[in-house]
């Protein structure tokens, strides 16, 4: 009775054993998922900016992809893998980038000379000269008329003002 107990216990051992192994053999199909995803993330560089987790076949993505196209091919990527039953995209698209500062307008020599005589000309005692949209002043004026007056001269929209004056 004893052996014929032994014998049982042992064939139940080896069953499990058996059953866990072969189990195990199957391959892990959710890893071969991750796996699988992290070499198509180094291939493709529109999915540098995205996670994936997977569970019983289901891949989740999160992060941001650069536009929308590019949203849609790394989900039509992945759900193209062997194994993968969904993808669930979670994914942003990123913001376009700002707009380009319009460019600084510097007004040329002769209308900014024309323009600047125009300005000083209530101001007795200065004087200015332009040379390459740069404005350089020179003289007399009373402190209360400098604002003024470099108020004006900004507005010309040139490209630098170098202030000479002596003030009163």
């Amino acid at each position: 009775m004893k052996k014929k107990t032994c014998f049982l216990l042992a064939m139940m051992m080896t069953c499990l054993v058996s059953s866990l192994l072969l189990s195990s053999c199957k391959g892990n199909k959710d890893g071969d998922i991750t796996a699988a995803i992290e070499a198509k993330k180094k291939d493709m560089k529109e999915m540098a900016g995205i996670t994936a987790s997977v569970e019983k076949g289901v891949v989740t993505l999160n992060g941001e992809c650069p536009d929308a196209e590019a949203k849609t091919m790394c989900e039509q990527t992945i759900g193209a893998i062997p194994g993968v039953k969904q993808v669930v995209n979670n994914c942003t698209v990123a913001a376009p980038p700002p707009p380009a500062p319009a460019p600084v307008v510097i007004t040329a020599d002769d209308p900014l000379t024309k323009s600047v005589n125009d300005a000083i000309k209530d101001y007795p005692g200065v004087s200015a000269t332009v040379k390459d949209g740069e404005i350089t002043l020179t003289g007399t004026i009373k402190r209360a008329s400098l604002q003024k007056l470099m108020t004006g001269l900004h507005a010309l929209k040139p490209k630098k003002i170098t202030n000479q004056l002596t003030i009163k």
